[in-house]
């Protein structure tokens, strides 16, 4: 499952290690399409990445730290430092390639 990123538990659970953060909301169509790939990734990386969602509404400090304007927006940090971003719908096998160029420089 994945994990639930908000304003109060970020600091402490998103800056050490790889993590991808989907940022999205509840009325987003494209946020609700890509919920279920969101799933797939936390299940397939779990115990080597931290993936998980922020939603927006509910959260909006981190998102504006992180000067996010559109959703879904994704972010692959690596010891809280953004090495890649993208916007709007992609597939499980763009974000897999991000995830895994990244936990290979760890």
């Amino acid at each position: 499952m994945a994990f639930e990123f908000t304003d109060s538990n970020f600091e402490e659970t998103a800056l050490e290690g790889v993590v991808l953060i989907d940022f999205w909301a509840t009325w987003c169509g494209p946020c609700r399409a890509i919920a279920p790939t969101i799933e797939e990734l936390a299940a397939d990386y779990k115990g080597r990445a931290l993936v998980g969602k922020l939603d927006v509404d509910n959260n909006p400090e981190v998102a504006m730290k992180y000067g996010i304007r559109s959703i879904p927006t994704f972010l692959i940090l690596e010891n809280g430092k953004v090495i890649h971003q993208h916007v709007g719908l992609t597939t499980k096998q763009v974000l897999a390639n991000k995830l895994e160029a990244a936990l290979a420089t760890m």
